[in-house]
């Protein structure tokens, strides 16, 4: 039973049920709004990054295309601007102006960058000219030295006949030289002996591969101006003979005319007649100074000596033997005129194992202290490309 002014508490009313629904569909309603909007504005921010992104690609792009069309223009120098001629000459550039005042004046007592730049490219151009013309690159001169021991470049003479031969080919066998062609040996080997020689074993010499002997026959006093036979002359020729090896002769030369010469050739001719049919090698003039002492061709001219070799050898080819001149590259070069001896074959003596000598040569002495079977000092060897038993 209900006391009088009490009211009904069991339950809520259906307004107030109504309203709690209402408020929570609104907290829900608005939750969801936030959310959207919140989802809005995170996949704006996205968009925005995203077309950020692709205008810094697009600005780096232009940049490196900028850079590529800027180092395709051709370069600017400093030269090439003008401006350059505003400024004086400073520093070592006013030095080097101060050296130059004819120029300076007609150029108002100032040197443009670009008179600076020529100047420098022209003293390059000198620089590699006297490269080009350096006598030891030029292939146009070649090296000799004087009997005082100096050095002298020499210009090779246009007019005379090249030596061409190929010493790539040239084989030493049994410490003789040798000039192969396919092969093929196509030179002999020489020695040339004298009393200085001693005594020689011709079939040993022989045996240990020597074809040919040059015999000293005789020579002028370098100071008595006495003409006399070797010591050593008949017995090394006979022995040569005996050991049938093909022979030639020299004979040491003090001239100071053409009528020494003469009687010089005629005295080589008188002693080889009884020889006469085993000299098949030639008959070389050996002209030259002496070591240590004045000979009597010291005072003879470039000429003079010229003329008394080619006497000498007239008088030999007159005769029917071969004529030959012989020396040292020094002495073929500087002390006679080859121009006016390009009739005559060159025994040249030059101790290397490639000569430089430029010119033409049949005979090469490339040995004066050897050892050699035969003979018991110091022997000279030579090497020729000509048969001359052939000829």
């Amino acid at each position: 039973m209900r006391l009088p002014g009490e009211e009904e508490s069991g339950g809520m009313g259906p307004a107030v049920i109504y309203m709690v629904i209402g408020v929570s569909a609104f907290v829900l309603i608005t939750l969801f709004l936030v959310f959207q909007n919140n989802e809005r504005k995170s996949s704006g921010s996205e968009y925005l990054k995203e077309v950020q992104k692709q205008q810094e690609e697009e600005a780096t792009l232009e940049l490196v295309e900028e850079q590529q069309e800027e180092e395709a223009r051709p370069k600017l120098r400093a030269e090439d601007l003008d401006f350059w001629d505003m400024y004086p000459v400073e520093g070592e550039e006013a030095e080097a102006a101060g050296e130059e005042n004819d120029s300076s004046k007609t150029t108002g007592g100032k040197s443009t960058y670009a008179e600076k730049a020529e100047k420098e490219r022209e003293e390059q151009r000198q620089k590699e000219e006297e490269v080009r013309n350096d006598p030891a690159t030029d292939g146009k001169h070649t090296l000799i030295t004087n009997r005082n021991g100096e050095e002298e470049w020499v210009l090779i003479s246009p007019y005379l006949t090249k030596n061409t031969i190929d010493f790539t080919k040239i084989e030493e066998k049994a410490g003789l030289k040798r000039y192969m062609e396919n092969g093929r040996d196509t030179s002999y080997v020489g020695v040339d002996i004298s009393k200085h020689t001693g005594k020689v074993n011709f079939t040993s010499m022989k045996a240990a591969g020597v074809d040919y002997v040059m015999i000293r026959l005789g020579s002028r006093g370098y100071s008595t101006g006495q003409i006399s036979l070797d010591e050593n002359f008949k017995e090394n020729i006979e022995g040569a003979i005996e050991a049938e090896m093909d022979i030639g002769v020299y004979f040491y030369s003090q001239a100071v005319s053409p009528e020494e010469a003469i009687q010089e050739a005629n005295f080589v001719i008188q002693n080889l007649e009884p020889y006469r049919a085993h000299v098949k090698y030639p008959v070389a003039f050996d002209m030259e100074f002496v070591s240590n002492d004045k000979s009597r061709i010291e005072g003879l001219s470039r000429e003079d000596k010229t003329t008394v070799t080619a006497t000498f050898a007239e008088g030999i080819k007159a005769a029917g033997y071969v004529p030959m001149i012989y020396g040292g590259k020094e002495w073929l070069i500087k002390e006679i005129d080859l121009a006016k001896l390009q009739d005559y074959d060159v025994w040249l003596s030059q101790e290397a194992d490639i000569p430089d000598y430029p010119y033409l040569y049949t005979m090469w002495q490339y040995d004066t202290n050897s050892v050699l079977n035969g003979i018991d000092g110091g022997a000279d060897l030579n090497i020729c490309f000509v048969n001359y038993s052939e000829r």
